[in-house]
């Protein structure tokens, strides 16, 4: 009797396939089927609604995008690699020390940091370049090394070494003690173990993270802008702003999203190899 209740309960109502009469895969299909309709209504419906000649006219002229070409690789592309790379490089030895001050079991150490990493991971990257333009209102007579490079790498450095501090912390965490105790046992010191054993192996270990640290500072090196960088300075975004507005035509903006895009997305798949490379292996 007992047996009999409990199977009439695991069947749903409707019998097996519901009260629909249609299986569970049926039914995906089906749902499937509907929602590809969907899209190609909506596609189909966008298409129909653009104006292709206005839209080629102002955003794909190529007159304007053959004279934007020269000087985006020359200035705007060469300044975006510098401001991206000086704040990433300066970004990961800054995000290291407080990573290990993290670490550390001198309590002030990692007060500082923890307050260091919070800070300025709440905080928007704009703001951060905001309060860069200002510094020398708040402490005059002070003036960033490297001028306006300076100015671009250093907001840089300080939006990225928050999380690369967090990245890089996870990866000391993830070396295996042992490795420490057996650097130790061989008569190493502290500072010449985590140097010479522990940190390479956490590099090692936050090599696809990083990857994706610096396509973010690569796109916030587009916050430059807000330094008011002009002539040989300017960067990617500043670059195609100020030719829009020399040719009152959208086509740069295309050209440089595009040219973003070429640089992004194969280091984006490098990341993404590496993760995979990187999971095989263990």
């Amino acid at each position: 009797m007992t047996e009999k209740s409990t199977t009439t309960e695991s069947v749903p109502a409707g019998g097996p396939f519901g009260r629909s009469g249609l299986s569970p895969r049926k039914r995906q299909r089906i749902s499937r089927a509907v929602q590809y309709v969907l899209l190609i209504v909506v596609v189909a419906f966008l298409i129909w609604r653009i104006e292709w000649g206005q839209l080629a006219a102002n955003f794909a002229k190529p007159e304007v995008a053959e004279e934007t070409l020269p000087e985006l690789f020359t200035i705007a592309l060469k300044n975006t690699i510098i401001y991206s790379v000086g704040g990433f490089l300066f970004a990961f030895l800054l995000g290291l020390l407080f990573a290990l001050m993290r670490l550390s079991s001198v309590r002030p150490y990692r007060w500082i940091a923890i307050a260091y990493i919070e800070i300025f991971r709440g905080l928007p990257a704009l703001l951060v370049f905001l309060l860069i333009l200002f510094l020398p209102l708040a402490l005059p007579g002070f003036e960033v090394p490297g001028g306006t490079y300076g100015q671009g790498i250093l907001g840089l450095t300080v939006v990225g070494s928050a999380y690369m501090a967090e990245t890089l912390r996870a990866g000391l965490q993830a070396v295996p003690k042992g490795q420490m105790e057996a650097a130790r046992s061989l008569g190493m010191s502290y500072s010449r173990s985590m140097v010479s054993i522990v940190i390479p192996q956490a590099v090692r270990i936050v090599i696809p993270p990083t990857t994706n640290q610096f396509v973010s500072l690569l796109k916030d090196s587009s916050l430059v802008l807000f330094l008011g960088v002009s002539g040989e300075y300017v960067e990617l975004t500043k670059f195609g702003n100020d030719m829009a507005s020399t040719h009152a035509n959208a086509t740069p903006i295309l050209v440089v999203g595009v040219t973003y895009l070429l640089v992004t997305i194969p280091l984006g798949y490098l990341a993404s190899l590496l993760e995979k490379r990187q999971a095989k292996g263990r």
